[in-house]
């Protein structure tokens, strides 16, 4: 796939988590965590902004930009031998019987590909589609590619990394983006919060400069982002091991820093797709890549099942998409999937208050580490099933612990025959001694259970413990 030319898988994440923290700094600086939102519809359904006019031949020549722009790079730059297409290549693409797994490498097809999806998506979503109306442009373009900008045959695990991923990338970093800027802002604030919502969505900077908003102060819409939104930083050490059961034992240290943002809450706007986001992401060079974990969480739709007083108890249903990618010293892991989730809080007298969450639902394509290797790929692919359970006592907002499990089955469809188990543990208690900042102990464990049908068993184990300090920005 050209984007790992186009886009060095390692730098591109890297960079993403540079420009991320950016965004949340430019946050802070604007002091929203302290605005109250516009519009505080719990069952506010999808719309578009109808501030934004709606542009079908510009959101399509944007899309056509994205596709081409990358088969000119790997054609006359980089010269590769996938980028050399004719009428030959294209008419064996077009035939449905001719698609099949490819086996380029893992960081091309779990984030190159998302990535490249999102500007398709995001070509329509800044142009004044709503969200279910840019998905079809995703799909589209991830299409288009597959079928007529390589000379390979097209790939089913492409089509929906690029789909189903960039719609996830997509209206996330659209969001994002849009929460940045404010129209009523000016000087040097603005024009940072401007290049960083270019950086973020760079469909929908584009189309700023292009429709002369970039920088224009004016009221903002009613139609306009203020959700709420909260961020965490966390730098410090951590020992862990990939061949032991302890970190301890034989285990290896160094220093890590952790990003989440949290946008919106559960329980406002639940109706409208992405009304909350979760984003996780942790980097460590003395691991085995820069970037360890990337994991989205976008909620695309719920149903309030309080049976009570909603002031001490809430029951909340969510339908969400979720994008994940692990990579550490015992495996890597990528994978796409959908959920139900079922959020409680209950708050009890004297500053208490729990929060617990259970999800399950398919994994829509997962990829796998084989380390038996399949077609010249050190990696498997299949769809399965995940579940997730965890929950949080929190005291006096100072004091807090919490547990949380994830699990996952997923069976081979391309790849050597086998089934594999994944299962992450881990367990925090956390606390805050003025602030904003707070003192973190984090303790658990990755571990991947691979089952062949021709070849020994294989299990690998990631356990760790970290310990850091915490900067938080509004309510996490």
């Amino acid at each position: 796939m050209s984007l790992a030319d186009l886009y060095p898988s390692k730098k591109i994440i890297l960079i993403s988590f540079i420009f991320f923290c950016t965004a949340c700094k430019v946050f802070a600086q604007n002091n929203i965590f302290d605005q109250k939102p516009e519009v505080k519809l719990r069952y506010y359904r999808d719309v578009r902004d109808t501030s934004v006019k709606r542009r079908f031949g510009r959101a399509a020549a944007e899309l056509g930009i994205a596709e081409i722009t990358p088969w000119i790079f790997d054609r006359y730059v980089a010269n590769k031998d996938y980028a050399r297409i004719n009428w030959k290549s294209v008419s064996h693409n077009l035939n449905p019987g001719n698609w099949e797994f490819d086996n380029d490498p893992f960081q091309t097809n779990q984030f190159g590909h998302p990535y490249h999806g999102s500007l398709f998506y995001s070509a329509f979503r800044s142009n004044g589609f709503s969200f279910w109306q840019s998905v079809p442009a995703t799909m589209a373009g991830s299409y288009l590619w597959e079928t007529f900008a390589e000379n390979q045959a097209p790939s089913p695990n492409d089509f929906i990394n690029t789909s189903f991923g960039g719609i996830v990338l997509g209206e996330m970093t659209f969001r994002l983006s849009s929460r940045i800027v404010n129209n009523r802002q000016r000087g040097f604030k603005r024009q940072a919060s401007e290049v960083a919502g270019l950086i973020i969505n760079p469909m929908r900077g584009l189309n700023r400069i292009l429709d002369g908003t970039w920088g224009k102060v004016y009221g903002n819409s009613t139609e306009r982002d203020s959700s709420k939104i909260g961020a965490e930083f966390d730098l410090g050490g951590r020992i862990f091991n990939s061949q032991s059961v302890s970190p301890f034992k034989h285990g290896r240290f160094g220093w890590f820093g952790r990003a989440a943002l949290l946008y919106g809450v559960p329980n406002e706007g639940f109706r409208k797709p992405f009304s909350n986001i979760s984003i996780t992401a942790e980097f460590g060079k003395d691991d085995s890549s820069s970037v360890n974990v990337i994991s989205v969480y976008g909620s695309l739709t719920g149903w309030d099942v309080s049976a009570v007083d909603q002031d001490k108890i809430e029951h909340l249903v969510i339908l969400s998409a979720n994008y994940d990618y692990i990579r550490n010293q015992a495996f890597f892991y990528g994978a796409q999937s959908v959920k139900f989730n079922l959020f409680s809080e209950l708050k009890l007298t004297h500053g208490i208050k729990i929060t617990g969450n259970l999800g399950a639902g398919p994994i829509l394509l997962a990829a796998v580490p084989d380390q038996y290797t399949y077609n010249s790929r050190n990696y498997d692919y299949g769809p399965g099933f995940s579940v997730n359970g965890g929950g949080t006592i929190r005291l006096l907002n100072r004091l807090s612990y919490s547990a949380n499990y994830r699990g996952g089955w997923m069976i081979t469809i391309d790849g050597n025959k086998s089934h594999y188990f994944l299962h992450t543990f881990s367990n925090e208690v956390n606390y805050m001694f003025i602030k904003g900042l707070s003192i973190a102990a984090e303790s658990g464990y990755f571990r991947l259970e691979g089952n062949y049908h021709d070849y020994p068993d294989v299990n690998k184990k990631y356990p760790y413990l970290r310990i850091s300090t915490r900067y938080t920005i509004g309510n996490l």
